[in-house]
């Protein structure tokens, strides 16, 4: 089964992300997703973030980005990756962080949607470069 993903609309995201992570997302989520992008990709100097749903259940976010982002991994990756492609990787690395820890919800929820998000990126245009970045 092909997994979709749904851009969010501005008007969902606030009600999107509480459903999934709740007060995690603004304080917890979200600042270590671009954290990870920061770090792994040096050409990413801030900007607009697209919201998306995918059809298993998972939720990830991506920056907007007309030109491909330059993306060093310690893991030895090196390569250029579109903004929807880092977007998945540094959510996976994001999810994958946040998922060790005391359990609760959250860490349950984190690892959930690592899962997810890895079961779309299998089929992602990108998926090669996805996966050299995360593996």
């Amino acid at each position: 089964m092909i997994i979709k993903s749904k851009k969010i609309t501005n008007q969902q995201r606030t009600k999107i992300t509480a459903n999934l992570f709740g007060f995690n997302f603004p304080m917890r989520l979200e600042p270590v997703v671009f954290s990870f992008a920061d770090r792994l990709a040096k050409s990413y100097n801030g900007g607009y973030w697209e919201f998306y749903t995918l059809s298993n259940g998972g939720f990830y976010m991506a920056p907007c980005s007309d030109k491909p982002l330059n993306v060093s991994c310690e893991n030895g990756f090196e390569g250029e990756l579109s903004g929807d492609a880092l977007g998945i990787v540094v959510c996976l690395y994001a999810y994958s962080h946040l998922s060790f820890g005391a359990e609760s919800d959250f860490t349950d929820a984190c690892a959930q949607h690592y899962h997810w998000l890895r079961e779309f990126a299998l089929d992602h245009a990108e998926s090669e470069g996805i996966f050299g970045a995360i593996d």
